[in-house]
């Protein structure tokens, strides 16, 4: 298959970040001429003055974009209105920049978030439209899912290649541990490492555990989206994930385990479980793109437990030293 990213100009939104780092490096090992990545002190990706001007300073032949206002639960809960703006208009803006500028390609990086809350498991990309997001994250899932309609919208209408990549839940080395903002990996990973370290005797996790999920190691994801962007020509959605279903309550204590805490875990019920099911069908990714995840969840949260803790030993050495 021809490769989209060799010798391009590529911006990569969001490239700073937890995912973002990882996919610039892929890009890389592809031979793209120049990687930017616009930072949000520079170009508020939310104000279309910035994103012009962002686009008459990278010259971009491809964008990726990665960058989103998102978190758990709690921040969706709280902030419903600043995530749907802000992903919405940081999309629109984008793509139709794009449009005007007639760039080679655009990939839009979706969400699991936007499939109906109650769905057949694995979910399959036909699928995203059958039915309302779960309830408390829907704003953020519809916004993300609007930007697919808009990349297929202008295929159609103007021919703007695009690429549309569902990821399932993120997870590894540097992702957010803020356990106000934090998703469920990294926040069941520093409760259980804290908790060891403080002596207690148990753990409170949100919900009832019985919610299941899918977590995709971060490097996997990065690869599934860099395969898409080099060789898809198509603004079809594609699901990235590893077909593997686990409930949360069984996570927790795979991950209590990992991090050598022996204590309770008590479920706080008055706490959201959030969609009952997350399980992806990646048939189409692998035919596709020939793409598959590489790592298995628990060599994955081996590496992520590992990274947190020399992360707080190195923080706690700096303070000392201070």
């Amino acid at each position: 298959m021809a490769d989209h990213l060799k010798g391009k100009r590529v911006c990569v939104t969001g490239g700073s970040g937890f995912l973002g780092r990882v996919v610039c490096e892929r890009i890389k090992e592809r031979g793209v001429a120049e990687i930017f990545v616009p930072r949000s002190r520079e170009f508020d990706l939310t104000c279309s003055d910035a994103v012009e001007r962002l686009f008459d300073v990278a010259q971009p032949d491809v964008v990726i974009h990665l960058a989103a206002e998102v978190g758990g639960i709690g921040a969706n809960r709280h902030h419903p209105g600043r995530f749907f703006y802000a992903n919405m208009i940081m999309g629109l803006h984008l793509i139709e920049e794009s449009r005007r500028r007639g760039i080679d390609k655009f990939v839009q990086v979706g969400t699991v978030c936007a499939y109906p809350k109650f769905c057949d498991a694995p979910f399959r990309e036909e699928n995203l439209w059958s039915g309302y997001p779960e309830e408390t994250n829907a704003p953020y899932g519809v916004a993300k899912r609007a930007l697919g309609v808009m990349l297929d919208a202008y295929a159609r209408e103007y021919d703007l290649s695009g690429v549309y990549v569902i990821p399932v839940n993120l997870y590894g080395p540097g992702d957010n541990f803020d356990l106000e903002t934090s998703h469920v990996v990294p926040a069941l990973i520093r409760k259980f490492c804290e908790a060891k370290g403080d002596g207690r005797d148990s753990v409170t996790c949100w919900g009832t555990g019985e919610a299941s999920r899918e977590f995709l190691y971060v490097d996997d994801a990065a690869d599934g989206i860099v395969a898409a962007a080099a060789t898809c020509t198509d603004a079809d959605p594609i699901n990235l994930g590893t077909g593997r279903e686990i409930r949360i309550a069984d996570l927790a204590a795979l991950i209590a385990g990992l991090c050598g805490f022996k204590g309770r875990i008590v479920w706080d019920t008055s706490y959201p479980n959030g969609q009952p099911r997350r399980c992806l069908d990646v048939q189409r990714a692998e035919k596709r793109l020939g793409w598959r995840a590489k790592v298995d969840l628990e060599e994955g949260l081996k590496r992520t437990i590992s990274w947190w803790r020399s992360t707080v030993s190195e923080s706690a050495a700096c303070t000392a030293a201070r």
